[in-house]
């Protein structure tokens, strides 16, 4: 089985190198940065997309996926410097609602202690570019 983040047990780090979107309670030994938003579509279209969105970015590379526990893994690479990024995102159902869905996503830098609010940034942009089908 693929070595997923597991999300009810991450603890963050004290550098401000990381960024985390979860629903309320969802990753309960780390505080979220924010958390995603609540897509009109199944979670499994909601998965779909994401993957469908990490491969058309030049950027990001897939690593593992597992469509019977939604969740997958990316690596960011900066165009700049080269450094890469590490992301896990998993899709979550909205509970009682069978057609809508929302995501937890941590993305954490490998290298150096503070990364300019890049992971953030990357996350946000993942977020908004999965409301397209």
């Amino acid at each position: 089985m693929p070595d997923f983040t597991n999300f009810k047990t991450l603890v963050r780090p004290g550098s401000p190198n990381t960024a985390l979107l979860a629903p309320a309670g969802y990753a309960a030994s780390a505080e979220a940065d924010g958390a995603a938003p609540i897509y009109d579509v199944s979670p499994s279209e909601l998965y779909m997309r994401a993957l469908r969105l990490i491969g058309e970015r030049r950027e990001w590379q897939l690593g593992s996926q597992d469509a019977a526990t939604m969740r997958l893994n990316f690596v960011s690479t900066s165009a700049l410097m080269r450094f890469k990024d590490d992301v896990d995102v998993v899709v979550l159902p909205v509970t009682g609602q069978s057609e809508k869905s929302t995501f937890a996503a941590y993305s954490r830098s490998r290298v150096g202690y503070s990364d300019l609010g890049a992971n953030r940034k990357r996350l946000e942009a993942f977020s908004a570019a999965l409301l397209t089908p």
